[in-house]
């Protein structure tokens, strides 16, 4: 680690921010902020506007655009400053985070402190990063048209490429930190992969029912409204039937909360497998956290579920989400290398 130790920090520094990005893009879309910048400026729209002539500028583009026009004509130069702000910080975010990946990587180029291999997959997280971005714009556009509202699946992509860029940046630093390779257990690991794969689906299914505001229907744990184990709605709203599972707001939601289990199932299942193997410090760790995290998560989700959805709710599942994926990418390194 020691020959290492700045790259290192350097990528975890950038881990941290993708975690800061992801918590404030939540809060944005769950006090519905998103679509209240129609424009995109790279350079000038870094700062917000800075005199009252520039704030009614901006706010009349803004009722120009369907939120404003069927959701928001109430609102007032205040009210837009409100969601303005939420907005304008998440893509400074990510202009600032663009400049914290390329700048040291050109740096840390130059003086010849990469290898070959690390070259490569951090070109690889700057794609990404890149990729993130647009992605960002092509998920705003779908709520400039007719709807005043994003594209669930384009919200999908976004939020799903925000967390594999952070999952495979710390991959990337524990590469460099735990550098000595050693003997694994092929059946072990294989199973943390299901494990890591089902994670990265129930994210998927979360960033649907955030899309669809799907957590504001069926507002009961265990069962689902009228005391079902799967209402009458998760398959009559859409045609063909599986359209449901993936559109509909009812089948969306079904499947996030019964795909949960999913994974508390198997995490439990991990925790289990690995009691039996000879394990190192930080894999005991890694599976510890893992175990503490899922239960935490579980949990936030059934209360946010029954409460339909307070902001502070909202953003701590997703925050929850985001440590349960470094700690599945932790112990899958582990026990991967």
């Amino acid at each position: 680690m020691q020959q290492n130790k700045k790259v290192i920090y350097w990528l975890l520094t950038g881990c941290a921010l993708i975690f800061v990005m992801v918590v404030v893009g939540g809060i944005t879309r769950l006090t519905h902020s998103g679509l209240s910048i129609s424009n995109y400026k790279l350079i000038s729209g870094t700062l917000p506007p800075m005199n009252e002539v520039e704030w009614n500028e901006a706010f009349e583009l803004y009722k120009q655009y369907p939120e404003y026009q069927k959701l928001n004509n109430h609102f007032s130069l205040e009210d837009f400053k409100d969601i303005f702000f939420w907005e304008w910080l998440h893509r400074v975010i990510g202009r600032f985070i663009g400049m914290v990946f390329l700048i040291p990587f050109l740096y840390f180029l130059l003086k010849k402190q990469l290898s070959k291999k690390t070259v490569k997959k951090c070109l690889l997280i700057l794609f990404l990063g890149g990729f993130q971005g647009f992605l960002g714009w092509y998920m705003v556009k779908s709520g400039l048209v007719d709807n005043p509202d994003v594209s669930h699946f384009r919200l999908a992509m976004h939020l799903t490429t925000a967390f594999i860029t952070f999952a495979y940046t710390l991959w990337v630093a524990l590469d460099l930190w735990f550098p000595k390779k050693k003997e694994i257990d092929i059946t072990l690991r294989n199973l943390i992969r299901i494990g890591m794969g089902v994670l990265i689906l129930q994210i998927i299914w979360g960033a649907f029912v955030a899309g669809l505001d799907a957590g504001w229907i069926h507002n009961h744990w265990p069962l689902m409204n009228d005391g079902k184990l799967i209402h009458e709605t998760v398959t009559i709203e859409q045609t063909p039937v599986w359209k449901n599972f993936v559109e509909g707001k009812s089948g969306v939601q079904f499947v996030h909360r019964y795909m949960a289990y999913v994974v508390v199932f198997l995490i439990g299942l991990i925790w289990y497998k690995t009691r039996k193997v000879t394990a190192t410090i930080p894999q005991k760790k890694g599976v510890h956290v893992l175990v503490a995290l899922v239960l935490v998560q579980f949990i936030l989700g059934v209360f946010t579920l029954i409460l339909q959805v307070p902001v502070v709710l909202g953003v701590l599942h997703q925050v929850v989400a985001f440590f349960l994926l470094a700690a599945m990418t932790f112990t899958l390194h582990r026990y991967s290398k």
